[in-house]
């Protein structure tokens, strides 16, 4: 157990240092993005998509935030149908009509090794759109080669990159040569936090655009009333 924890304080003190400007320029994006009325989608397959739903309505957490959700690539749907289609070079082709980017849009998209082709498709999906495009991926992985049809990994085609430095193989400890304890949705979850309370910190708005606990009050009128706001973009129910 103290391994692990020692593990990631480790990898946290990684990325607190040596990605904090990048964190600093992505808050900047999603603050401006906010203050013109844009929202916030993050995708991503499998585990990745977790990080996206973590994100989602959340106490204390962001308001203007839309997971694409597409079943075929999340866990409940079949663990190896999911892995599956998320290396089908033709699935977002079938997918399309799941995604809709508007001008002032950023788009996050999570992929821990940054070279399976669903990713990179809804990356260049973005990008198309013109919309600002950033990933969350370990660049630990980069000399993997791409399985997408354009030669290029997920770093190559975004505007900006959150660096996890999560080893390859995911897992950070090691016994009898088996790579075990995954860490790449700690740390995922860790730098997405960071970034958008440093979004909060920094918007200029007349009403912060945060979820309050339903745990503490009664009053849910705050919230309710933030839902209505962005409720034409995001499906709440």
């Amino acid at each position: 157990m103290k391994s692990y924890f020692t593990e990631i304080q480790r990898l946290l003190s990684i990325v607190s240092e040596q990605e904090q400007r990048q964190i600093e320029s992505a808050s900047k994006i999603i603050a401006e993005c906010f203050q013109n009325g844009g929202i916030l989608q993050l995708f991503g397959c499998g585990h990745s998509h977790l990080l996206a739903q973590d994100t989602y309505y959340r106490a204390g957490g962001l308001v203007p935030i839309r997971p694409i959700t597409i079943e075929p690539l999340m866990l409940h749907y079949g663990a190896l149908t999911s892995s599956k289609n998320e290396k089908d070079p033709a699935f977002i082709k079938n997918h399309l009509e799941t995604f809709e980017f508007k001008k002032n849009d950023v788009l996050i998209v999570i992929s821990t090794s940054g070279c399976n082709p669903v990713p990179i498709d809804v990356a260049l999906l973005g990008k198309e759109a013109g919309i600002t495009v950033i990933s969350l991926q370990s660049l630990e992985y980069k000399e993997q080669l791409t399985r997408h049809e354009s030669g290029y990994r997920l770093e190559e085609v975004v505007d900006l990159v959150l660096n996890t430095h999560i080893p390859v193989g995911d897992g950070i400890l090691s016994l009898q040569g088996v790579q075990y304890g995954p860490a790449s949705t700690v740390i995922g979850s860790a730098i997405l936090h960071a970034l958008f309370s440093q979004v909060i910190e920094s918007l200029d708005m007349d009403r912060l655009p945060v979820f309050q606990s339903a745990n503490l009050s009664a009053n849910q009128s705050a919230n309710l009333a933030l839902i209505d706001q962005y409720k034409d973009r995001i499906d709440f129910e």
